[in-house]
């Protein structure tokens, strides 16, 4: 016989334990010498179209821009399949773009939508190919935080190396952390890691979508999520 009320229930636990696993990281953000605030979210295992991933949700908002990604990542390499995002900015207009990087092997193809007009674009790669959002969860997972390490950084239109340098005091406010520094050659990309167990990221500068940013972290809730 069905049983509703135990059907319900497991379907209630499930979605518990599937929020259990969030974890999201606060920032205060510049863009364009404009302050905003901004968030990123490890918001678990995710299956989307028909592909098992993990999904990871970047929001931003501030006086002239709003933007937020939905980045389906392998759940193994942390590299991207999909990435949705929707933006709205003073100096790009808005508008949504769809990047898919599996569908044909060795080119990205991006789908761009504004208004009534759609475009698309293909970028040939071979590859592996990262996301830097992605890049940061796959090293706090499984990185060896060794001051000299240098890593590939494998972006859709460049391809960076990317060193931890130092291990330095970092100051937000009036606290103090003791952190790793990370830098890539050429320069795009820097990030502060903190030294605990969780590597949060205290600091990160560079690229963030289309413009040069600055994001520093102002707060922490991991709801029982673990990287590992």
């Amino acid at each position: 016989m069905f049983n509703k009320k135990f059907f319900v229930t497991l379907f209630l636990a499930f979605i518990l334990s599937a929020s259990a696993q969030a974890e999201t990281i606060y920032f205060s953000i510049r863009q364009m010498g404009f302050d905003g605030e901004a968030n990123l979210t490890l918001a678990g295992p995710t299956d989307y179209k028909n592909y098992k991933t993990v999904l990871i949700v970047f929001r931003a908002n501030g006086a002239n821009f709003s933007d937020q990604e939905d980045i389906y990542v392998d759940p193994v390499t942390y590299r991207p399949l999909f990435v949705e995002r929707n933006f709205s900015l003073s100096v790009f207009g808005h508008g949504k773009t769809f990047e898919d990087y599996v569908s044909s092997k060795g080119h990205i193809l991006i789908t761009k939508t504004d208004g009534n007009k759609v475009t698309q674009q293909v970028i040939d790669k071979v590859g592996p190919v990262d996301n830097i959002y992605g890049f940061i969860y796959r090293y706090r997972k499984e990185g060896s935080f060794k001051i000299g390490d240098v890593l590939d950084m494998s972006l859709p239109t460049r391809d960076l190396k990317i060193k931890l340098v130092k291990r330095e005091e970092f100051k937000i406010g009036d606290k103090a952390y003791d952190s790793y520094f990370m830098e890539s050659q050429p320069v795009r990309y820097k990030i502060w890691f903190d030294s605990s167990d969780n590597k949060l990221p205290l600091r990160i500068t560079g690229t963030i979508g289309f413009i040069n940013s600055v994001m520093t972290m102002t707060g922490y809730d991991d709801k029982g999520c673990s990287l590992k």
